[in-house]
């Protein structure tokens, strides 16, 4: 089912796809804000009940089902989405407000990640080390950690689930997840993919609902670990609830990335890349270019060259095939951008690139926001620190290196950064002062691959890191195991 019809939302429980009988939910096209997506109940905290009993009583069978047979349900899933990346792309597109190469991108990555933790079994499973004593060896093995709890966001509403409950099913575990209930049917793609591919009643349940399913998920009593992207003030809200009893939470949340310019830079991959970071997914991304930190040899030619590719960008329709930049997602997010660009004119920014956008006709109420260049000569504002988490780019000058690196640090967040330079000292010396979780030397500070660790520094992650080896470190525990032989027999 592709995104020109609306469709009937539904949750997956106990391995039934069943209609919610709580608050009416609504998916709009954010660029078409009349025309409605998808529509149903949502979860009920009867619902919630139902799911978690579920997950837990599947979770024994799952746990003992040999690694290799539950990532050939994930490789099957892969096939599923890859077969179909074409039209859920554009049902994405639809949902989000992507570009439609982006939301079909997107669907292809979520399948690159399902293969990758589908090959898991292949992998290293544990550890031996030598004992002190005689006859004895220590190993050390990986169990689940039970019943997990999966609250993901909007931008990503079909990769970032993936490579969460891609690490939580291989290792053993089992899910109840609720997405975004603005992007709710790149949910229901995803839960009936996995459905499909032979996953058994119980290992995944998806609700979809508002803010009362997921503090129904994050308070139950029988859920043991919670897995979290989203803002920090509600990630910060959830750790502390989970805190209370005893449960580890890993929780991806805000950033205000930095991208660092230095003078032997070259220009026009800076200008490519800086463009790429902060106005695809129109900026709609946690690891976004939101800052920009420029030298004095190379800030008025880097400047100029941006503001001219940026005005340059075609805003529009997300289904067009020359569109570059889309709406926001909802109509709250579009206020809440432009009340910040106001705010930071209001501040004493200067806008080099952006203004209202003549859009006409049937996209005329769309959620659209024009990108946006603002700099900052050395007074305070908010758009320097606060997360607007739209396509707005703040510019700061920096006298030397060392005040851009101190700049690039300057605030609570820590997701990732980008340095341009052709001076490797100078490389190195990002690397070693940046404090950040992902860092680029010349490319883009957005972007994330399924087999490292990505995750935030500072404010800006807590727990383990997600995907590649270290999902590991959340979705299962260790035992200890001292082996020992008794002495042998006559």
């Amino acid at each position: 089912m592709t995104s020109s019809t609306t469709t009937s939302l539904q949750h997956l429980i106990a391995g039934q796809w069943t209609s919610g009988s709580g608050e009416e939910l609504r998916s709009v096209n954010p660029a078409r804000p009349h025309v409605l997506v998808a529509h149903g109940g949502s979860a009920t905290a009867a619902d919630v009940d139902t799911a978690v009993s579920a997950a837990a009583q599947a979770r024994a069978g799952w746990a003992a089902t040999p690694m290799h047979q539950r990532g050939a349900v994930l490789l099957a899933a892969a096939d599923v989405l890859e077969q179909n990346a074409e039209d859920w792309g554009l049902d994405l597109t639809a949902e989000e407000g992507k570009t439609r190469a982006e939301g079909v991108a997107e669907v292809r990555r979520a399948a690159q990640i399902l293969r990758y933790y589908g090959n898991e079994g292949d992998r290293q499973a544990g550890e031996i080390y030598a004992s002190p004593r005689s006859g004895e060896q220590i190993l050390v093995t990986r169990k689940p950690i039970g019943v997990v709890g999966v609250i993901t966001p909007f931008n990503f509403p079909i990769a970032i689930p993936a490579w969460k409950i891609a690490p939580a099913l291989i290792y053993g575990n089992t899910v109840v997840w609720k997405p975004a209930s603005t992007v709710p049917l790149l949910a229901l793609r995803l839960a009936s993919a996995l459905n499909s591919a032979g996953l058994p009643a119980g290992v995944l349940n998806l609700l979809i609902g508002g803010t009362s399913v997921g503090d129904g998920i994050v308070n139950h009593p029988s859920v043991d670990a919670i897995s979290f992207t989203g803002s920090t003030g509600i990630g910060r809200r959830i750790a502390a609830a989970a805190a209370a009893r005893g449960v580890p939470v890993q929780a991806e949340m805000g950033g205000k990335n930095a991208a660092v310019v230095l003078d032997d830079a070259d220009v026009d991959l800076a200008v490519e890349q800086v463009l790429l970071g902060a106005f695809r997914s129109s900026g709609q991304k946690c690891t976004a270019t939101s800052r920009l930190i420029v030298t004095p040899g190379i800030a008025d030619r880097l400047l100029d060259a941006l503001a001219d590719r940026v005005r340059a960008l075609l805003v529009g329709d997300p289904t067009a095939g020359d569109t570059q930049v889309g709406p926001v997602v909802s109509a709250s997010a579009h206020q809440t951008i432009v009340a910040g660009i106001e705010r930071a004119t209001y501040q004493g920014a200067t806008t080099l690139a952006g203004g209202q956008i003549p859009v006409h006709g049937p996209l005329a109420d769309g959620y659209f926001v024009a990108p946006t260049i603002m700099e900052l000569n050395g007074q305070p504002a908010d758009i320097w620190t606060d997360e607007l988490f739209g396509p707005v780019l703040t510019v700061r000058r920096a006298a030397d290196a060392e005040e851009a690196f101190a700049l690039a640090n300057d605030g609570e967040f820590g997701l990732s950064a980008a340095v341009f330079t052709q001076d490797l000292t100078r490389a190195l010396q990002a690397v070693e002062h940046i404090d950040v979780g992902v860092l680029h030397v010349n490319s883009e500070s957005a972007g994330a691959d399924p087999h490292v660790p990505f995750g935030g520094a500072k404010k800006s992650g807590l727990g383990p890191k997600e995907q590649g080896g270290a999902a590991k470190e959340f979705y299962t525990h260790t035992t200890t195991v001292y082996l020992r032989g008794g002495a042998p027999r006559s």
